[in-house]
């Protein structure tokens, strides 16, 4: 398959990836921090209110949220087109299969959206902890994704 693009290109394609999926890492970060501001919005005291609703947080979080499951689904599908043109196959292990499980959890939380708008209170814990499970799952996937990086950087393209 590999005969489709360029060898150094195919190499230089193994950094995209990872590189998304950092800046995703951070987005995630960025996203629940302004989950916890909309929560502490609605539940603020008139007072607090004032302040607290200039920062828009929960129109931030919904836009970040949406950005966020757009670029995790196509970093995710790009990884293992990443892989499979440069090795002819998937490698099936607990990289790929826990990226596979991320990118479902963070498109079932987004779904619960249209629930919490309602004042579901069950959608939103539900949302809270799947989004929670994800990030926990990308710490770690951040670790893996770093040895796999390592053994890619200590094969270069001649």
């Amino acid at each position: 398959m590999t005969e489709l693009i360029s060898p150094s290109l195919a190499y230089k394609l193994n950094f995209f990836h990872p590189l998304l999926m950092w800046a995703l890492l951070g987005l995630s970060l960025y996203s629940m921090v302004l989950g916890i501001k909309t929560k502490k919005l609605r539940t603020a005291s008139a007072e607090e209110r004032k302040d607290l609703i200039k920062g828009q947080f929960g129109r931030r979080h919904h836009l970040v949220g949406s950005l966020l499951l757009a670029l995790m689904v196509l970093g995710t599908f790009g990884g293992m087109a990443v892989t499979y043109l440069n090795n002819g196959k998937l490698f099936v292990g607990p990289h790929l299969l826990v990226g596979m499980a991320m990118t479902a959890l963070v498109a079932v939380a987004s779904a619960l959206t249209p629930l919490m708008q309602q004042g579901n209170l069950l959608a939103r814990k539900a949302h809270v902890g799947l989004n929670m499970g994800m990030v926990t799952l990308f710490l770690w996937q951040a670790l893996s994704g770093t040895q796999i990086l390592l053994k890619v950087l200590a094969n270069p393209v001649a």
